[in-house]
């Protein structure tokens, strides 16, 4: 199986990977961000990096998609191709940092790529605030993220509400706000009844 997380930036999507992966015994696949090239770059101009940027995710987000329909284990994925493209990509060009001509390069080739893959078997959208993805920001004090523009946060927020509401598979949605799963093993087992429900139609 294919169960994925989804949320946006600071929501806690690598945390819930982790304890979910080891809690039924998953394979993890993380959302590369140590390692990618792009990203300071990006943080400190944004129209001059964002094609580059997106077309980064996006073939490695292909290749793991790729990769896991390939697999025979089931892997939980931290962070979807999807988000890159009608999240991230549509932000960026609705906030002037990537022209037309760029965005219309990638989403022709975004629009191919989904020829030929599908939808996770579980999506879990983790659905968190402002003032509490920027309090996890700062909690977790990478560099390159504390010159993010809460309006460029805001902005995320509404396309991600947006495609959540018309997103046409199997999904589960989180308070982020409220539960607190990485510290609350109570919240934390109300995430793992609700998954066990969902995929096996019981509660453990």
């Amino acid at each position: 199986m294919h169960i994925a997380i989804a949320g946006n930036i600071g929501s806690g999507k690598t945390t819930l990977t982790k304890m979910l992966a080891r809690h039924y015994g998953w394979k993890p696949n993380f959302e590369s961000v140590e390692f990618n090239p792009y990203l300071d770059d990006f943080y400190a101009d944004m129209s001059r990096w964002s094609f580059n940027l997106q077309i980064y995710f996006l073939n490695k987000r292909f290749k793991d998609v790729v990769e896991i329909s390939k697999s025979k284990e089931t892997i939980i994925q931290d962070r979807t191709i999807f988000e890159d493209a009608r999240i991230f990509a549509p932000n960026l060009h609705a906030q002037g940092y990537m022209s037309d001509r760029d965005f219309e390069n990638y989403s022709d080739l975004f629009d191919l790529m989904m020829s030929l893959v599908k939808l996770p078997d579980l999506m879990i959208y983790i659905r968190s605030t402002i003032p509490t993805l920027i309090a996890q920001i700062q909690k977790r004090g990478r560099e390159y993220e504390q010159s993010i523009r809460i309006d460029y946060l805001q902005g995320l927020g509404a396309r991600y509400e947006e495609w959540i509401q018309n997103y046409p598979g199997n999904l589960i949605i989180i308070d982020g706000d409220t539960c607190k799963f990485e510290s609350n093993p109570e919240d934390f087992s109300s995430i793992t009844d609700k998954i066990d429900a969902n995929l096996y139609g019981l509660f453990s």
